[in-house]
């Protein structure tokens, strides 16, 4: 299948996406900078950071996170934190990425394929939604994340199926 079309049908996947206002968040976990060549390397990173889901202290909750860091510094390059929310950075294993996510207003866009083709609702939503919806995508403060991917309790890790969303923060 060719780019074009491979575009295509993603966009044409794309759900609507329903609007939150997303509380504050302290995410801990595992942080790697990747380039377009290393990305394929995210898996790995996940692979490491499961053993600790549910041992993490301070753990909240059995919701994973994605967090996407520097996306569009034009190189192509990312920073990527795999992790779980926290009540407090204490006690974290010294390995350990802290980031704060601030409460804000969100596109939140399901995700129902394999999570291998998360890339694919990623470029939709770039290269199509947000261009076409009114909306604009909250400027970012220093450390802050670009978007978050969201693994609730109903993602199966082993299948890549389930319970996937992408959080996009709204400017206003």
């Amino acid at each position: 299948m060719n780019q074009a079309r491979m575009k295509k049908s993603a966009v044409a996947q794309l759900e609507a996406p329903r609007f939150e206002n997303g509380r504050a968040l302290l995410i801990a976990g595992l942080r790697s900078r990747y380039t377009p060549e290393t990305m394929r390397d995210i898996p790995a990173q996940w692979q490491r950071f499961a053993p600790h889901i549910g041992q993490v202290p301070g753990q909240i909750g059995g919701v994973a996170y994605g967090v996407c860091f520097n996306t569009s510094n034009g190189a192509g390059d990312v920073e990527y934190l795999s992790g779980v929310e926290v009540s407090s950075a204490s006690g974290l294993p010294s390995e350990f990425s802290v980031v704060s996510i601030q409460a804000q207003r969100y596109a939140v866009f399901a995700h129902r394929e394999h999570v291998s083709k998360l890339h694919e609702t990623l470029d939709a939503i770039g290269r199509k939604w947000l261009p076409e919806s009114g909306q604009e995508a909250a400027p970012r403060a220093a450390g802050a994340p670009d978007f978050f991917e969201r693994y609730g309790e109903e993602f199966d890790p082993q299948s890549g199926m389930g319970d996937m969303e992408v959080w996009i923060p709204l400017k206003g």
